[in-house]
Protein backbone atom coordinates (compact mmCIF):
# COMPACT_ATOMS: atom_id res chain seq x y z
CA UNK A 1 0.00 0.00 0.00
CA UNK A 2 1.19 3.51 -0.97
CA UNK A 3 0.92 6.23 1.28
CA UNK A 4 1.60 9.73 1.49
CA UNK A 5 3.44 11.00 5.12
CA UNK A 6 1.65 13.71 7.10
CA UNK A 7 4.52 13.97 9.28
CA UNK A 8 7.83 12.64 10.35
CA UNK A 9 7.73 9.15 11.26
CA UNK A 10 10.60 7.78 12.77
CA UNK A 11 12.62 4.88 10.71
CA UNK A 12 9.63 5.56 7.80
CA UNK A 13 9.80 9.02 6.42
CA UNK A 14 9.63 12.22 6.83
CA UNK A 15 6.70 15.01 5.89
CA UNK A 16 5.47 14.93 2.26
CA UNK A 17 7.51 11.24 1.56
CA UNK A 18 5.15 8.31 -0.27
CA UNK A 19 6.56 5.10 0.74
CA UNK A 20 5.32 1.49 0.62
CA UNK A 21 3.82 0.18 4.47
CA UNK A 22 1.92 -2.96 4.83
CA UNK A 23 -1.66 -2.77 3.73
CA UNK A 24 -2.52 -3.31 7.67
CA UNK A 25 0.16 -1.00 9.23
CA UNK A 26 -1.24 1.78 6.65
CA UNK A 27 -5.39 0.95 7.07
CA UNK A 28 -5.14 0.34 10.91
CA UNK A 29 -2.66 3.16 11.89
CA UNK A 30 -1.44 5.47 9.81
CA UNK A 31 -4.11 6.71 8.12
CA UNK A 32 -7.07 6.19 11.67
CA UNK A 33 -4.62 8.54 13.27
CA UNK A 34 -3.81 11.35 10.25
CA UNK A 35 -0.27 10.14 10.03
CA UNK A 36 -0.60 9.62 6.38
CA UNK A 37 -3.14 9.50 3.13
CA UNK A 38 -3.00 6.83 0.60
CA UNK A 39 -1.42 7.77 -2.76
CA UNK A 40 -4.07 8.57 -4.89
CA UNK A 41 -4.19 11.12 -7.61
CA UNK A 42 -6.61 13.54 -5.83
CA UNK A 43 -4.79 12.80 -2.46
CA UNK A 44 -1.51 13.90 -4.62
CA UNK A 45 -3.03 16.85 -5.67
CA UNK A 46 -4.46 17.66 -2.35
CA UNK A 47 -1.11 17.20 -0.13
CA UNK A 48 0.53 19.30 -2.98
CA UNK A 49 -2.35 22.18 -2.31
CA UNK A 50 -1.56 21.84 1.84
CA UNK A 51 1.84 21.28 1.66
CA UNK A 52 2.87 24.68 2.94
CA UNK A 53 0.48 24.90 5.67
CA UNK A 54 1.32 21.12 6.97
CA UNK A 55 5.26 21.98 7.05
CA UNK A 56 4.43 25.15 8.70
CA UNK A 57 2.57 23.13 11.27
CA UNK A 58 5.22 20.12 11.54
CA UNK A 59 7.64 23.38 12.01
CA UNK A 60 5.71 24.51 14.92
CA UNK A 61 5.54 21.14 16.87
CA UNK A 62 8.98 20.44 16.48
CA UNK A 63 9.84 23.76 18.13
CA UNK A 64 7.52 23.41 20.90
CA UNK A 65 8.69 20.24 21.49
CA UNK A 66 12.46 21.43 21.88
CA UNK A 67 11.39 24.47 24.02
CA UNK A 68 10.13 21.65 26.38
CA UNK A 69 13.34 19.62 25.83
CA UNK A 70 15.20 22.46 26.76
CA UNK A 71 13.41 22.53 29.86
CA UNK A 72 13.51 19.37 30.61
CA UNK A 73 16.92 18.26 30.12
CA UNK A 74 17.91 20.50 33.53
CA UNK A 75 14.97 18.53 35.68
CA UNK A 76 16.86 16.09 38.26
CA UNK A 77 13.66 15.03 40.16
CA UNK A 78 13.79 12.56 43.25
CA UNK A 79 11.28 9.47 43.77
CA UNK A 80 10.44 7.89 47.11
CA UNK A 81 9.27 4.29 47.00
CA UNK A 82 8.97 1.81 49.48
CA UNK A 83 11.87 -0.13 49.22
CA UNK A 84 13.92 -3.25 51.40
CA UNK A 85 16.80 -3.59 52.89
CA UNK A 86 18.82 -4.29 49.65
CA UNK A 87 17.31 -1.61 48.04
CA UNK A 88 14.77 -3.55 45.72
CA UNK A 89 11.65 -1.71 45.22
CA UNK A 90 8.29 -2.96 46.55
CA UNK A 91 6.72 -3.23 43.09
CA UNK A 92 8.76 -1.04 40.27
CA UNK A 93 8.26 2.42 38.99
CA UNK A 94 7.32 2.58 35.17
CA UNK A 95 6.51 5.40 32.45
CA UNK A 96 3.16 6.51 33.94
CA UNK A 97 4.84 6.89 37.34
CA UNK A 98 7.48 9.00 35.53
CA UNK A 99 5.10 10.90 33.60
CA UNK A 100 3.33 12.29 36.38
CA UNK A 101 6.30 13.20 38.51
CA UNK A 102 8.00 14.84 35.25
CA UNK A 103 4.64 16.62 34.80
CA UNK A 104 4.50 17.36 38.60
CA UNK A 105 7.22 20.35 37.97
CA UNK A 106 4.97 22.00 35.75
CA UNK A 107 6.30 20.62 31.98
CA UNK A 108 3.50 18.07 30.30
CA UNK A 109 4.72 14.69 29.66
CA UNK A 110 2.91 11.87 28.47
CA UNK A 111 3.46 8.68 28.88
CA UNK A 112 4.07 7.22 25.62
CA UNK A 113 7.23 9.89 25.42
CA UNK A 114 8.77 8.04 28.08
CA UNK A 115 11.40 5.56 26.61
CA UNK A 116 12.48 2.73 29.19
CA UNK A 117 14.31 -0.10 27.04
CA UNK A 118 15.88 -1.87 29.95
CA UNK A 119 12.33 -1.90 31.51
CA UNK A 120 10.45 -0.55 34.67
CA UNK A 121 12.82 0.85 37.76
CA UNK A 122 13.06 -1.93 40.06
CA UNK A 123 16.11 -1.30 42.64
CA UNK A 124 16.76 2.21 44.54
CA UNK A 125 19.50 4.60 42.98
CA UNK A 126 20.23 6.75 40.06
CA UNK A 127 18.77 6.37 36.34
CA UNK A 128 18.75 8.72 33.65
CA UNK A 129 15.71 8.60 31.30
CA UNK A 130 14.94 9.08 27.63
CA UNK A 131 12.45 11.59 26.77
CA UNK A 132 11.61 11.28 23.35
CA UNK A 133 9.38 14.39 22.24
CA UNK A 134 9.60 14.39 18.35
CA UNK A 135 10.43 12.34 15.47
CA UNK A 136 14.04 14.59 16.01
CA UNK A 137 14.29 16.09 19.66
CA UNK A 138 14.70 13.76 22.73
CA UNK A 139 15.55 14.96 26.11
CA UNK A 140 17.06 13.21 29.29
CA UNK A 141 16.21 13.74 33.03
CA UNK A 142 17.33 12.33 35.75
CA UNK A 143 15.76 10.68 38.47
CA UNK A 144 16.62 9.99 42.30
CA UNK A 145 14.86 6.99 43.60
CA UNK A 146 15.00 6.92 46.96
CA UNK A 147 13.90 4.82 49.90
CA UNK A 148 10.75 5.81 52.29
Amino acid sequence: MEVILLDTIGKLGDLGDKVTVKAGYGRNYLVPYGLAVPATKDNIAAFEAQRAELEARAAERKAEAESRAEQLNDIELSLVAKAGEEGKLFGSIGPRDLAEAISSTGIDVGRHEVRMPEGPIRNIGEYDIDLHLHADVAAVVRIIVVSE
